[in-house]
């Protein structure tokens, strides 16, 4: 059963709120998306300087725009893909100022809110230029302060106006502009990559619970606390699973077993070192573009990719399930048990045809849908009120 927005559990908050939470959400969703396509298409470094692009706040549309930039030591410009890897950070800067405009929002009622979350802006805001003057030491120490900063409003501040989300959610994409820099500095390194994606669907989630919140639309069910606790676990096991298909996909694991499924290299269980695939840290310095392991390793991560999809596909159609014979819930239970088979189904074809980019990045969309379909569950169940 649905409650609408006029239900007294909603928080008190600026009328226009929840628009800007729901804007903020399809933002994130598309900025996850195209990442994808920007990863996909092997235009993850094709900016080698941050946050301009050899040099420029848009992109070079020729080699002779930048022929003097430091910035073509590290790799020469190809405008074709540049315009991909710097509009991605215009959307991404965009989604920052709904976020930024979202905290100010939730925290104008707190006694120094307001003052708490600019402070800590401004702090990052001056730690980009020196940055770009290679201080890098000060500029650490600015976002580290601001992050710490926010932290603390997180820590002492309550969630009746949402002033807590808001304000752990600016925190977040903050750290997530942090790893954007470094996947390009550090040059594709897996467990930033990976990171990073992490970052992008833990904002999108935050994004999508805090919108579900403003928007005020409970679904009640007498069952609600167990039923909140099994989507609980389905969104650990998805995330561990997005895991494990960035640090696939930043390993450039995805086509290990060649196009055989079920079977991997014509094989059920082919060579493979599992030590090898999954070292999470092997220094800075190292050009990843391409991958930097040997096929065993890579096979190693493909598999542990396909049986995690196993239990993830058993489980959330078991959800599902569980959620079709609920009053009131059968809708999200049959949307959840299409999805995750459309999902699964997207895995497989991306195997058989060799990694297509429109496959590959709808395979990406897909994990974005299963995410928001299980926050809006978490977010909006309750149980009946008196």
């Amino acid at each position: 059963m649905s409650v609408p927005a006029s239900s007294p559990s909603r928080p008190v908050l600026y009328r226009h709120f929840h628009r800007i939470a729901w804007l903020a959400v399809l933002l994130a969703a598309a900025l996850i998306v195209f990442g994808a396509f920007v990863r996909l298409s092997n235009a993850g470094l094709s900016c080698p300087d941050w946050p301009t692009c050899y040099g420029k706040a848009t992109w070079p549309t020729s080699a002779a725009q930048v022929q003097d930039h430091a910035a073509l030591a590290i790799r020469p410009v190809v405008p074709e893909r540049a315009w991909r890897e710097q509009v991605h950070r215009m959307i991404a800067g965009l989604l920052g100022v709904l976020v930024f405009s979202l905290a100010l929002l939730a925290t104008r009622r707190r006694r120094h809110g307001w003052l708490h979350v600019l402070g800590a802006a401004a702090g990052v805001a001056l730690a980009i230029p020196l940055y770009m003057r290679g201080q890098h030491g000060a500029a650490s120490v600015l976002a580290a302060a601001a992050e710490l900063a926010l932290l603390a409003g997180v820590v002492r501040w309550s969630n009746v106006d949402l002033a807590r989300v808001s304000t752990l959610t600016l925190a977040v994409i903050i750290f997530q502009a942090l790893l954007g820099m470094w996947t390009v500095t550090w040059l594709l390194k897996p467990i930033v990559v990976m990171g990073h994606l992490l970052g992008g669907l833990t904002t999108f989630a935050l994004l999508v619970w805090t919108a579900w919140r403003a928007t005020g639309w409970w679904l009640y069910s007498a069952d609600a606390r167990r039923l909140r606790w099994l989507v609980g676990l389905g969104l650990l096991l998805l995330a561990l699973q997005i895991a494990l298909g960035g640090w696939t996909s930043a390993n450039y694991a995805a086509l290990a077993c060649g196009t055989d499924f079920p079977t991997c290299a014509g094989s059920w269980w082919p060579p493979h070192d599992f030590r090898e695939g999954f070292v999470l840290w092997r220094g800075i310095g190292v050009d990843y573009e391409g991958g930097i392991l040997d096929n065993p390793a890579r096979i190693a991560i493909q598999l542990t990719h396909r049986m995690m999809a196993v239990v993830v596909v058993l489980y959330v159609l078991a959800l599902g399930l569980r959620l079709l014979r609920t009053p009131g819930l059968r809708g999200w239970g049959a949307l959840l048990a299409v999805m995750v088979c459309v999902q699964a189904g997207l895995g497989i074809a991306n195997v058989w045809y060799s990694l297509p980019l429109p496959l590959a990045v709808l395979h990406n969309a897909g994990a974005v849908l299963l995410l928001f379909l299980l926050v809006s569950l978490l977010a909006r169940l309750r149980p009946p009120e008196p």
